[in-house]
């Protein structure tokens, strides 16, 4: 599952996981020590925030790889490519190549999706689903910043050649509270699966 902060990707991957009883990948975010930093003053933590992404990222997809030797499949609210996406945007120069080199060194040791489920929402729905979920470190969310981060959302997956992407845009379906809306989804899933 892929997309802008507060789209739904959590959501949707707890109840798929239920409905096909696979485990869960779950990013660690809110145990970031630098995230509430981070977004108080993004261009001083941009480079500690990410590499703790980074590396929490790679160990969680370490165990997904060792999973799926074993013939196991899971589900994920994030594929591990989202951690250069975030990077390409909050880190520059020096910082940026370093990162660069690090993650070009891990990411030859990681899995690509079978597929990639890719929500995505107006920004008026995302900063509402962000509001409601009321994390204290998103309070002060930059409207800037989540436009941003759809943009390079949108560039990026339309260049994705290692795993299949199925777009579905959230703006207006409801699939936590409506049945036929999560049934759709379910569907435009299968079909691809």
């Amino acid at each position: 599952m892929e997309g802008v902060i507060g789209v739904g990707k959590t959501t949707l991957v707890k109840i798929l996981s239920r409905k096909y009883t696979m485990p869960t990948v779950l990013e660690v975010v809110e145990e970031n020590p630098f995230l509430a930093r981070f977004y108080e003053d993004m261009e001083r933590w941009a480079f500690q925030t990410q590499l703790f992404f980074l590396i929490s990222r790679f160990d969680q997809q370490s165990n997904v790889k060792k999973a799926a030797s074993q013939g196991q499949g899971v589900v994920s609210d994030y594929a591990f490519i989202k951690d250069h996406l975030f990077a390409s945007l909050n880190l520059k120069g020096e910082q940026f190549r370093l990162y660069e080199k690090i993650f070009n060194a891990l990411k030859e040791q990681v899995l690509h999706p079978d597929l990639i489920v890719y929500l995505y929402a107006d920004i008026d729905t995302l900063m509402n689903r962000i509001a409601l979920r009321d994390r204290p470190f998103e309070r002060r969310m930059d409207r800037t910043y989540i436009s941003m981060l759809g943009d390079a959302y949108e560039n990026y997956m339309k260049n994705v050649a290692e795993s299949q992407v199925l777009r579905i845009d959230t703006s207006n379906i409801d699939f936590v509270r409506n049945p036929e809306d999560l049934k759709r989804v379910f569907e435009r899933i299968e079909a691809i699966l």
